[in-house]
């Protein structure tokens, strides 16, 4: 690690990696500063009994040739290297409910997308296009989303201002119809007021057109994209915990990390949690509205996961994902969970080898959990970097509501425990503290239709060479987080000259990388 840079990024998510790789190739000598023992934020993994889990990223969509992201992927040299998985065409999701026994598919492609669910509502087939026809409307709105030039968000307050849940409910008189299309909301943690369709549309669109996973975990994705920085001279740095932004004059002169270092730069970008950010600054450097604004913005809500370890040939491989609920109310109101119905929904993974067959050797599922539930341990930290035992009480926690979710399980799997070889679990306190995000949320900060501007965060911030980029910026999920790299290097190197490269990186098919 050097003492100046042209470019240093403080965290390794996947805008910071996308933006370090971006400017690297430009001729600028890049810096990523990561306080973790992995990089790669959400796309970290873990190993359990020689199994691979991943943290957050269980699929991925629109790599198929030609989409969205595999043109970025593309643009970015990566696509060689990724090991890919496609989930099953008639389903890659599967929607189920607790008091019916149906299973409702989200199929690949819209057409299939349509057919699959008429045959489950014969009569709903204009309702069902609609959707479909919607969805592309409104995706079609955003230009980096189609890698094209333009603004990064679209000045169409009708956009921006209608509710996912409003929109839905708006199609059909059928319940269960309306269930099922908004099915996947896990996916945004869906909040029935306040989540704009637009945040559904981004979300579910590419998974539609195409949905794989990454073999052998999602990290494959960190690992090339750092591999591609270094061969670009860039650094990438762990056990590297920013702890100071110094500011003179309006810009930024140098971080200080947590061993003591001090990496002075030209240019910074912090693709960290906002709030974060600004702690990170001394008073007086933002405007206080606009610290206020950062401060007051709500977090969407965190999760509990259980990660299964399963005896060999024992529980057979699933290749596409569930999303169950204990009624079709629980689709939009199971984040208003009582200790009592808790989970009152989950959904249920699972990753895939290189050279998968059809057993299974893991299964992660994942319910929502507030970050209240936790409070009693707020003040633990806890990290391979830095190891924390959170005390008696919290363990006795966990095995509770492992227990209550296994219940759970078994109502669609009967034989899952019988399978089990081991249990791992994470809370909203595992995402904190190794994803970084404030309180363990999910996705950033909550998106309301009822005051767009409010969650919008500019890539560019009032002090001169200090930059946003992440899941806060504009949205989160591997696409959105592309996204925002090439966002906030559009604000450095200028967008079209930056779109035009990428629309004409080279566009081969690596078919060796298809599983």
């Amino acid at each position: 690690m050097k003492e100046y840079y042209d470019v240093v990024i403080i965290g390794s998510g996947m805008g910071g990696l996308v933006a370090a790789n971006i400017l690297a190739r430009e001729g600028k000598s890049v810096c990523v500063l990561e306080k973790n023992n992995q990089f790669g934020g959400n796309l970290q993994t873990f190993v359990r009994d020689k199994t691979i889990f991943d943290t957050g990223v269980h699929y991925l969509g629109g790599l198929s040739k030609g989409q969205n992201l595999y043109r970025y992927f593309d643009y970015l040299d990566i696509l060689d290297g990724l090991q890919l998985k496609k989930l099953d065409k008639d389903g890659f999701d599967l929607i189920t409910f607790d008091d019916d026994d149906e299973v409702y598919p989200h199929a690949q492609g819209f057409e299939n997308f349509i057919n699959n669910l008429v045959e489950k509502f014969p009569e709903e087939k204009k309702a069902i296009r609609t959707y479909c026809n919607k969805l592309k409307e409104v995706c079609k709105k955003f230009p980096l989303y189609n890698l094209k030039t333009g603004k990064p968000y679209h000045e169409d307050a009708t956009l921006f201002g209608l509710g996912a849940k409003a929109y839905i409910d708006s199609l059909t008189a059928n319940e269960k119809l309306k269930a099922v299309l908004a099915g996947s909301n896990m996916l945004y943690a869906g909040d029935p007021e306040k989540t704009p369709f637009y945040v559904h549309a981004l979300s579910v669109n590419s998974f539609i057109e195409s949905a794989y996973r990454c073999a052998d975990g999602g990290s494959q994705i960190t690992k090339l994209l750092v591999r591609k920085l270094k061969t670009f001279g860039g650094d990438a740095v762990k056990h590297q915990e920013v702890t100071h932004i110094n500011v003179a004059d309006n810009r930024v002169t140098s971080v200080t990390t947590k061993k003591g270092n001090v990496v002075h730069g030209g240019l910074f970008i912090s693709n960290i949690e906002p709030k974060r950010t600004l702690k990170l600054t001394d008073d007086g450097h933002f405007r206080k509205s606009f610290a206020r604004r950062i401060e007051k913005m709500e977090g969407t809500i965190s999760a509990f996961s259980v990660h299964l370890t399963l005896k060999p040939k024992s529980f057979k491989y699933l290749n596409h994902n569930y999303y169950h609920f204990k009624d079709k109310e629980a689709v939009w109101n199971a984040p208003q969970y009582t200790q009592k119905n808790w989970p009152l929904s989950y959904m249920v993974s699972m990753g895939t080898r290189k050279n998968q067959d059809k057993w299974a050797d893991q299964l992660s599922a994942i319910a929502y959990m507030r970050f209240e539930e936790v409070a009693p341990w707020a003040d633990t930290f806890n990290t391979v970097a830095n190891k924390n035992d959170r005390g008696e009480s919290y363990k006795e926690f966990k095995l509770k509501k492992t227990e209550i979710f296994l219940n759970e399980l078994e109502k669609k799997f009967p034989d899952i425990r019988n399978c089990i070889h081991a249990i791992y679990t994470s809370t909203p306190l595992s995402y904190r503290d190794y994803i970084g995000s404030v309180q363990g949320s999910m996705y950033g900060h909550t998106k309301d239709a009822n005051n767009p501007l409010k969650s919008f965060i500019s890539p560019r911030t009032k002090i001169e060479n200090l930059f946003f980029t992440g899941q806060s910026l504009n949205m989160h999920g591997i696409l959105g987080v592309t996204i925002s790299g090439v966002l906030t290097c559009s604000e450095i190197l200028g967008g079209k000259y930056l779109l035009d490269k990428i629309v004409n990186s080279k566009n081969k098919v690596p078919e060796k990388t298809r599983v």
